[in-house]
Parts: C-alpha cells; sequence; structure tokens
C-alpha cells in the first residue's frame, strides 16, 4: 500500500513585522486551495508572551525553541498521516528555532542555541527570509521597534551563511509577497512550476528518483547583507518582469 510521502518543509524567517504570520497563512491557503495538504504552523513566542503577559527571560529561551521545533514535527507527522499518496504535502513555518537563538544572542548575549537551531535548520527543504520593506507595526510586548530590524536581520543572515544554509531573500507587498513566495518554490529541485502554476495553479511534484540533485540556490550579490541595495535590485528584477 502505498502511503503519502513525508511533507516537504518551508521556514520562514525575518526581523519581527516582516510579514511572516500573514505570508505563512496566506501560501498555506493558497496551496490548500490549489489541492495540496499544506499547514502553517505558528510562532510559538507570540503564544508564550499573551499568556505569560510578558517577554522571555534567558533561562526559557531554550524551551521556546524546542517547543517551535516540536509543532513543526507534530504537523508534518499529522500532516504525512492525514494525506493521500498522490498529494504534495507542505509545513509552513512561522519562524524555526533560529529565531529563537539570533533573538537570544543579540538581547541577551548568548548563543549557545545556535549550533542545534542551525543544525535544525538544514532540515528544511526551503529557507525564506522575509525582507525589511515592510513598516513596522506595533503588534504587543513581543515587538521591540524598528530600529532592532536591521541588526536582526544583519544578524539572521550571518548566522545562516556561516551554517552554509542556503537561503532566498523575499519582497513584496500583499500578494506581490505570496508571488514572489511561490516563485522561490521552485527553486526547490523537486518541483517544476509554470508560469500559470505560480498565479494559480497546484504546484506539481515532478522528481525523477535516478535524477541528481542540484546545488541549492545561494544569494551571490557581494552586498547580501545591505537590505537596500538587495531591495533595488529586486525592484529592478520585478520591473523587467512587469509584476
Amino acid at each position: 500500500m502505498k502511503i503519502a510521502r513525508p511533507p516537504k518543509k518551508i521556514a520562514l524567517l525575518g526581523a519581527e513585522s516582516t510579514g511572516k504570520s500573514q505570508l505563512a497563512q496566506a501560501l498555506a491557503a493558497h496551496l490548500r486551495e490549489a489541492g495540496d495538504q499544506a499547514v502553517a504552523v505558528d510562532e510559538y513566542l507570540r503564544e508564550w508572551c499573551e499568556q505569560k503577559g510578558r517577554t522571555p527571560q534567558p533561562h526559557e529561551q531554550a524551551e521556546i525553541a524546542l517547543t517551535q521545533r516540536l509543532r513543526i514535527e507534530q504537523a508534518s507527522r499529522a500532516l504525512t498521516a492525514a494525506a493521500r499518496p498522490d498529494q504534495s504535502c507542505w509545513v509552513i513555518a512561522d519562524t524555526t528555532p533560529l529565531m529563537t537563538a539570533v533573538y537570544s544572542e543579540f538581547i541577551f548575549a548568548d548563543a549557545s542555541l545556535t549550533p542545534s537551531a542551525l543544525s535544525y535548520q538544514t532540515s528544511f527543504n526551503l529557507t525564506l527570509l522575509t525582507g525589511l520593506d515592510m513598516p513596522w507595526e506595533a503588534d504587543g510586548i513581543q515587538r521591540d521597534g524598528a530600529h532592532v530590524r536591521a541588526p536582526v536581520d544583519a544578524l539572521l543572515r550571518e548566522r545562516l551563511q556561516g551554517g552554509k544554509i542556503a537561503f532566498e531573500v523575499i519582497y513584496g507587498l500583499g500578494d506581490q509577497r505570496l508571488q514572489a513566495t511561490l516563485r522561490a518554490l521552485t527553486s526547490i529541485n523537486s518541483i517544476a512550476c509554470s508560469a500559470a502554476n505560480i498565479t494559480g495553479g497546484a504546484l506539481k511534484d515532478s522528481r525523477n528518483s535516478s535524477s541528481p540533485d542540484p546545488a541549492p540556490w545561494v544569494w551571490t550579490c557581494d552586498k547580501c547583507s545591505d537590505p537596500e541595495c538587495e531591495h533595488q535590485l529586486f525592484t529592478r528584477l520585478t520591473a523587467q518582469r512587469g509584476d
């Protein structure tokens, strides 16, 4: 009897107020409408702060990171059990333990969570970094302010690059961000997607098990830690495409 394949795991990382939660929900909804199985795993930190009425202390960061990981893996198992063998399955993680590790390092000067977080990050099929082109908005007690976005973004990129983890940066407002994300999904070597698929159809798995896996795409700009430079390049590319 055929069983469903393990879901493809997509990680959405980024500084605060860069649209991760909204994008995770929009992406999961789009994939479900296309006939796939998809679930968005919410950021546990938000739930933790709402329950406690405060932000976490240094010694509480490890538990938050672990719970985020366990919820992602629980969602993966549940999706595998529920899906038909012919369905593509997706788990979209609204942050991973790596974001907890980066904030622990940034706020508390504690890098102890980083090695295990980077190791777990390699289990994702695609890591997406949400760009800084969205305006900062207050959202409860868990956000520190617009001034922390750039240094957190820079530290996150540094840790991803140091861990040799390929990532793609997502820009755009509203539906543009979703469309940019759908284009990024085509960089997963098991996905073949036409222009029609991007704008509304299902993303079909066309893996050939006998074919070697190509190397993942990595941002190659020599100023990849410069959001302004990167955003200018993105704007020129989308203008050429007529987006």
